[in-house]
């Protein structure tokens, strides 16, 4: 009896797909212009290097080279004072600290990365919303072909 890979991509995730299927929305996750940025108690202003647009954020995280589409996400000011980093960063658009766990985020991927499923996505920067959409293909066995 020979061994046969299995062709569920949810086989190793916590989560069935009916958890991710439909549309949600991840509300206030996203990088916007009223992301908050440190203030320098001597002058009373943002630092240079935690000033940003939404544009610039966008564009960062559109240059990623990857084949999962990145968006942009808040960076703390606690971590842009320890960084001296920019106030976002790009993250999978499934990553955990926009959909709110890591369960969520192995869903997401999984889904992402199987035939099964059509995922689609839409960042809105004005609100910081994240909606994801999951739906499953429309799939004939060759069985019901014949």
């Amino acid at each position: 009896m020979s061994e046969h890979p299995s062709t569920d991509p949810f086989e190793g995730c916590e989560l069935s797909p009916n958890a991710i299927l439909g549309t949600r929305t991840f509300e206030g996750v996203l990088f916007t212009d009223e992301t908050e940025t440190p203030v320098s108690v001597l002058t009373g202003e943002t630092p240079e290097h935690s000033q940003a647009t939404v544009d610039e954020a966008q564009a960062f995280a559109a240059g990623i080279d990857s084949d999962t589409p990145h968006i942009a996400l808040p960076v703390s000011v606690e971590a842009q004072v320890e960084t001296r980093g920019k106030p976002y960063t790009a993250a999978a658009f499934f990553h955990f600290k926009a959909t709110g766990s890591l369960k969520r985020h192995r869903a997401y991927h999984d889904a992402y990365n199987s035939d099964t499923f059509s995922v689609a996505f839409e960042a809105d920067y004005e609100t910081g919303d994240l909606m994801i959409t999951v739906e499953e293909e429309d799939c004939q066995s060759e069985v019901e072909n014949v």
